[in-house]
């Protein structure tokens, strides 16, 4: 519930804001740069202990790439999202290696990842975008339909409709979570 909650902060801050719609996608474009850095971090600094280097050869990138994915397909609503391919790693890690060593160190790894990891949220925004805007739709056209429904439709009726659309969001929200 705190993960989703922290999701919805850059959200929230469109009410907050006199600059409108670019205050919200500032926000949840520094949102996702955190996330991306506190996993980036926990990877690398995972590798830097283990292998005792502070850059990640090929081999070492693959492996801490699948390590991120894991962290992001546990952390984010949404599909599970399948790591890039061998050859996809090497072809971006070529265009991230500014010095040319042929390993990445922490901040190339972070805008290696942060590449890498692009279109997974966007497909995690739209995912929760529609979710939000669509399931209170839904749970207002499902109160009335079950209001009719002989024992169940007293006690929906007494459920203001604010919290009847809450509890229907939040039920489609954690469905989600759980596939």
């Amino acid at each position: 519930m705190g993960q989703v909650l922290e999701k919805l902060q850059g959200a929230l801050s469109l009410f907050h804001s006199d600059d409108g719609f670019d205050a919200v996608i500032f926000t949840c474009n520094l949102w996702r740069e955190r996330q991306v850095r506190k996993i980036t971090d926990k990877v690398f600094d995972q590798f830097k202990n283990e292998i005792g280097r502070a850059n990640l050869t090929f081999e070492d990138l693959y492996i801490a790439v699948l390590l991120v994915y894991n962290d992001i397909n546990k952390r984010l609503p949404g599909p599970h999202f399948d790591p890039p391919s061998k050859e996809q790693v090497k072809n971006l890690m070529l265009n991230c290696d500014i010095n040319l060593d042929g390993e990445l160190d922490r901040e190339e790894f972070v805008k290696f990842i942060f590449k890498l990891t692009a279109d997974t949220f966007v497909t995690v925004s739209k995912g929760l975008i529609l979710t939000l805007a669509a399931a209170p739709t839904l749970a207002l056209v499902t109160k009335k339909t079950t209001e009719g429904v002989p024992g169940i439709g007293k006690v929906v009726h007494k459920v203001p409709n604010s919290i009847y659309a809450s509890l229907i969001t939040l039920a489609i929200l954690l469905f989600q979570n759980s596939r």
